[in-house]
């Protein structure tokens, strides 16, 4: 029986940061070493982002290509100062997560649903994140709002799900887990939980036997939505993760970002579709970039991306064509394309 409250439980770190044999690589110079690359490779480079720093696991800098500028993988982390042009509608709040908050760190955007902001650490710094200009305190990405965040979600009987994001929310250690999730669980109109997380990928050994076992014992049904945006990124360590999730009977699905130099390719999304359904999860939805501010270089248009999505429709079964969708502030769902 857990009895501890959330509130006893100080907030989950961040990843450790620095050079040598630390756990991530926060220096652009250390990042070129280790990929056997100069600065003179990437004439776009930013060497001192700020105050969106480089942040990347080790293991996922070892699924790149060394001596490759364009890797897949490198784009979607690598800092570039067209990041500091202003483009005429990429705004701080894309998605306008301010306007939907509800009590802090809890959003509601969608009819039954409600999507709480576990922590504001994160194992990776995506260049195109939505949320990359927003301050944690803004939106209560803090442990210390859980209690807050749940009083509000009982109170609420149309919801049926709640979906755990941040930030990275498998950066909470398995104690953490344990109390929110059996704060969840105690409310009884709730029937479903999800975490959006990359960490299966990115760490793969954050998913042990014993977290599978704390999400499939739950009395919510667990659900898991990876974030994978090229099959470069599921390499064995990150497949051997996923079959301990579907062993455990979680059901797991796989949402990504249709980026410029990234995947905007036919056959790179189909071989992404193939090895994710390989790995036990489904392509579930591709989604247009959210027009945040920094991230206009990884725009690939409408008209393109419904002509990728009707060559994957010729060329896979149905359950690996994921949906393309964009989110628009204040919709009821997210609109398809």
């Amino acid at each position: 029986m857990v009895t501890r409250s959330l509130l006893e439980i100080p907030p989950a770190p961040p990843l450790v940061k620095g050079n040598g044999g630390d756990s991530a690589i926060t220096a652009v110079t250390e990042l070129l070493a280790a990929l056997e690359l100069k600065p003179a490779d990437i004439p776009d480079l930013d060497p001192d982002p700020s105050p969106f720093c480089l942040l990347v696991p080790r293991e996922f800098v070892a699924l790149m290509q060394p001596g490759n500028p364009h890797d897949p993988l490198l784009r979607q982390i690598l800092p570039l100062r067209s990041e500091e042009r202003r483009v005429a509608g990429y705004v701080t709040d894309p998605v306008n997560d301010t306007a939907a908050l509800h009590a802090p760190g809890l959003l509601h955007k969608y009819n039954g649903r409600a999507l709480l902001l576990t922590t504001a650490a994160c194992a990776l710094h995506c260049r195109y994140c939505f949320r990359r200009h927003l301050q944690p305190a803004t939106l209560g990405m803090s442990t210390r709002h859980h209690a807050l965040a749940i009083a509000q979600i009982a109170q609420d009987s149309s919801l049926t799900e709640v979906i755990l994001s941040g930030g990275e929310p498998l950066l909470l250690d398995d104690a953490q887990l344990e109390i929110l999730l059996a704060q969840l669980a105690a409310i009884p109109h709730l029937r479903r939980v999800r975490i959006h997380t990359r960490l299966p990928t990115l760490l793969p050994t954050r998913i042990t036997p014993q977290l599978c076992a704390m999400l499939s014992n739950s009395r919510l049904t667990p659900a898991l939505v990876l974030h994978v945006n090229h099959a470069q990124e599921l390499g064995s360590a990150a497949a051997a993760a996923l079959q301990k999730l579907r062993h455990a009977g979680i059901a797991v699905f796989n949402q990504s970002v249709l980026l410029r130099g990234v995947n905007d390719d036919c056959a790179v999304l189909a071989q992404l579709s193939e090895r994710l359904f390989e790995c036990g999860a489904v392509p579930y939805y591709l989604h247009q970039l959210d027009p945040v501010a920094g991230a206009a270089h990884f725009q690939v248009s409408d008209v393109t991306a419904r002509q990728l999505l009707e060559r994957l429709r010729a060329q896979l079964p149905g359950y690996l064509v994921p949906r393309l969708v964009r989110e628009i502030p204040g919709a009821a769902a997210k609109y398809p394309l």
